[in-house]
């Protein structure tokens, strides 16, 4: 029953805030299409302008993959994080998902496909893909995109953040799996 409602609810979200934003919309005598062709043109330039942000990001991390400093890193911090329960196959996730969300996705799907949906390190994955964000993406296109040059203080919280997702879902994975 619960899962009916839900997949009802579901199915319906989106048309009935759509249905309802355009009936807001001539209730308040808004010109919708010149609204919407207006707003259409302002993300185009904000793609624009993001470019340069995205080309560096993308580079970054494909540096970061090719010279090898992530399987380096692996192999010094294993022996640590196996006294946490913490499979070495995570590790790639963990310096990864920093970084970009599509990298950490792949990456986790190797893991999937090598080890298995079942498999303590997938499980593992998949939690810390899902507790973290991709911090050094944000600041780069977002904060980019507005022109806030001063990343300081924002690059420690969105890593602190990063770190605590990480632990927390060490923590869960340890009591659920």
């Amino acid at each position: 029953m619960f899962h009916s409602i839900m997949q009802t609810i579901s199915l319906w979200a989106l048309p009935s805030i759509l249905i309802l934003i355009l009936t807001m919309g001539l209730f308040k005598k808004v010109p919708l299409y010149e609204t919407f062709t207006d707003g259409a043109k302002d993300g185009f330039k904000v793609a624009v302008n993001i470019i340069p942000y995205l080309v560096a990001i993308i580079v970054g991390i494909s540096m970061f993959r090719a010279s090898g400093i992530i399987e380096y890193v692996g192999r010094v911090f294993a022996p640590v994080l196996a006294h946490f329960n913490v499979p070495a196959d995570t590790i790639p996730i963990m310096i990864v998902r920093s970084l970009s969300g599509s990298a950490a996705l792949g990456v986790f799907s190797d893991i999937a496909n090598n080890l298995g949906p079942d498999a303590y390190a997938t499980k593992l994955s998949a939690v810390m893909v899902g507790s973290s964000e991709t911090t050094f993406y944000v600041l780069a296109v977002y904060f980019g995109a507005v022109g806030i040059t001063k990343l300081r203080y924002a690059l420690a919280v969105g890593l602190l953040a990063d770190f605590i997702g990480i632990v927390a879902a060490v923590s869960v994975c340890n009591l659920f799996f």
